[in-house]
């Protein structure tokens, strides 16, 4: 193989591996993740979420219902910024499940997409 042959496909699979990187930096879910809070009417959906990093569920005092509708896994976090509490860790609810919490424990406050 030529050397010029050679850098041609080193910078070909540089370009795929780059291309690659890229495209999953911006992966998002698929479907709804809708938040309900104890007693309430209020619904707050998240469509098309990017699966990095913690989000914050919009509900002034958190959420007691989720219904997972999308097409990856997610875990409930009682702290607003996806960390474990003292006693606690998160709360997995897999794709297309719902999930309540019980009358005396915290509502959930975060979320994070399980990758």
């Amino acid at each position: 193989m030529s050397q010029i042959r050679r850098i041609g496909v080193m910078t070909g699979v540089a370009a795929l591996l780059l291309a690659g990187t890229a495209c999953s930096a911006d992966r998002t879910t698929v479907g709804t993740l809708t938040f309900r809070g104890h007693d309430s009417p209020v619904e707050v959906s998240y469509a098309n979420t990017s699966v990095q990093g913690c989000h914050r569920i919009g509900i002034p005092h958190g959420a007691t219902h989720v219904a997972n509708n999308t097409l990856v896994d997610v875990i409930l976090y009682r702290t607003p910024d996806c960390r474990h509490g003292q006693q606690e860790d998160g709360i997995y609810v897999a794709t297309t499940l719902s999930n309540v919490t019980a009358p005396s424990s915290l509502p959930w406050r975060s979320w994070s997409v399980v990758h």
